[in-house]
């Protein structure tokens, strides 16, 4: 056991280290490709495509105003957005009266293939 604890370590000291190059490689991209206003690139036998995506971040506060059915809070607990989204698809609330309760935010989304 003493083995299968010191490998988990050390795998999990290796997968923040990969996380964190990965984080910096992707910004790097990001930024060059910006840079050139471009959203897709070929480099070498790769192809890179920045996807723009829109993501809602909710206030608990102003979602709690919003929802003051306990019954729903209750459903939800803390603001998550895919809980938020199937609620409305099941019309147990509608966008219209949650729609002062989130931001948006923009994420560049980067994927890198070999052609």
């Amino acid at each position: 056991m003493d083995k299968k604890v010191k490998r988990y370590y050390q795998l999990k000291q290796k997968q923040k280290e990969i996380e964190q190059e990965l984080a910096e490689l992707r910004s790097e991209i990001l930024d060059h490709c910006t840079g050139q206003g471009v959203s897709q690139l070929e480099v070498g036998g790769y192809k890179v495509k920045i996807v723009l995506q829109e993501r809602k971040e909710y206030d608990d506060n102003k979602l709690y105003e919003a929802l003051p059915d306990p019954e729903v809070w209750r459903m939800l607990s803390k603001s998550d957005s895919s809980k938020i989204t199937s609620l409305i698809k099941l019309n147990v609330i509608t966008e219209d009266k949650i729609k002062d309760t989130f931001a948006v935010k923009n994420i560049s989304l980067l994927q890198v293939d070999k052609k």
